[in-house]
């Protein structure tokens, strides 16, 4: 606002000179507009570098406002420097040190942007590569947690398996034990019994053979020997019978036996492979877990490297005052402010060199005149 109004100020007096001067060119006499043109000449000389300074001063107060409103010291020493360059009156140094400035802070600005760039692909990577690292130690912590569940797991059947063909084996060697006195105990007793039933049987015979012979010397006493054959006939009876069940008694305890003797080996090798099997399953179990954990070991490295490297460009590049966003957008204000700056000095410039031109074509007219 400031600018504008000394500029709209600067105008209005500029219009005031050039109205002063139709006058007098309208009303004045020869000799006089004469006289009058050599000092409007000298004048006119002395305006053109009162407006020059203004310029420059505008030039220098552009510079200083640029300077406070971002706190730029390089800012702030250009226009120190263009200060005292206004009193050595040099149009070329002042534009050649705000030229300067402009160039500098546009390597500054290709430069951070360059920084910029660098700094987002290297956190972009770093991140990815992160999160990489981070993903494969969890599948491998979940592919060992598996596979070393499932190996806890073989074990603990592989112990119930054991266990179950330890009681297997026990049982099978307390029915061996009972079968062999079973064994034992009816090889006797059928053979007591054979001999018992052979026995009454053969007195059988001896007293069906006397009682049935014709010549007896004496009277028989045939009543008493029926009762005694009829004892004997029925005590044969119940011999057979026993026999023959004790008979069929072995006969079945030993089929049993042998079925259930049948049924304890099929069940001991199925068990005993499903230990073979569930042992070896375990056991590469073991060892892909203990690959694994090298791997992941080995991986878990990496990230530490991966995660060093991160704090490392991450302190490097990460803003923490001022966003690369913003350093841009000041330095553009900056470069913008710099140029309005030297607009102003080159149009000033031109309008010097087009004024001395006149003031010297008109200087020259008075002399020849």
């Amino acid at each position: 606002e400031d600018f504008e109004a000394e500029t709209k100020s600067r105008g209005e007096e500029l219009a005031a000179i050039a109205k002063a001067k139709e006058v007098i060119k309208d009303n004045v006499s020869g000799a006089e507009g004469l006289s009058y043109s050599l000092v409007q000449v000298e004048r006119s000389s002395s305006a053109i570098t009162s407006k020059a300074a203004l310029s420059r001063y505008e030039a220098v107060r552009l510079v200083r406002d640029l300077a406070k409103k971002h706190g730029s010291a390089a800012l702030a020493q250009l226009a120190t420097r263009l200060g005292t360059a206004m009193g050595e009156d040099q149009f070329g140094k002042v534009k050649a040190l705000i030229q300067d400035m402009i160039e500098r802070l546009e390597k500054e600005a290709d430069a951070d942007a360059k920084k910029k760039a660098y700094c987002d692909t290297e956190l972009s990577e770093t991140y990815e590569k992160k999160a990489d690292k981070t993903a494969e130690i969890e599948k491998l912590s979940t592919q060992i947690d598996k596979m070393g569940a499932r190996s806890a797991m073989l074990k603990e059947e592989v112990a119930a398996l054991q266990k179950s063909l330890a009681e297997l084996a026990a049982s099978q060697a307390e029915m061996d034990q009972i079968r062999r006195e079973e064994k034992a105990a009816f090889a006797s007793n059928s053979a007591d019994m054979k001999q018992g039933l052979e026995g009454v049987k053969l007195a059988l015979k001896v007293l069906r053979e006397y009682y049935a012979k014709e010549d007896k010397a004496h009277a028989a006493a045939e009543g008493a020997a029926n009762g005694i054959i009829n004892l004997l006939e029925v005590v044969e009876s119940d011999f057979t019978r026993d026999l023959a069940q004790m008979t069929s008694d072995e006969e079945s305890a030993q089929a049993a036996y042998e079925a259930q003797t049948k049924e304890n080996e099929i069940e001991k090798v199925t068990k005993e492979q499903d230990v073979k099997y569930k042992t070896k399953e375990s056991a590469e179990l073991d060892k892909a877990v203990a690959e694994a954990s090298a791997d992941r070991a080995g991986v878990k490295e990496e990230l530490a490297a991966v995660e060093e490297y991160l704090q490392k460009i991450e302190k490097e590049c990460v803003e923490k005052a001022e966003t690369y966003e913003e350093r841009k957008a000041r330095f553009e204000a900056e470069i913008a402010g710099l140029k309005e700056a030297l607009q102003v000095l080159n149009q000033e410039t031109a309008f010097v060199q087009k004024a001395s031109t006149r003031h010297l074509r008109a200087v020259s007219l008075h002399r020849h005149a």
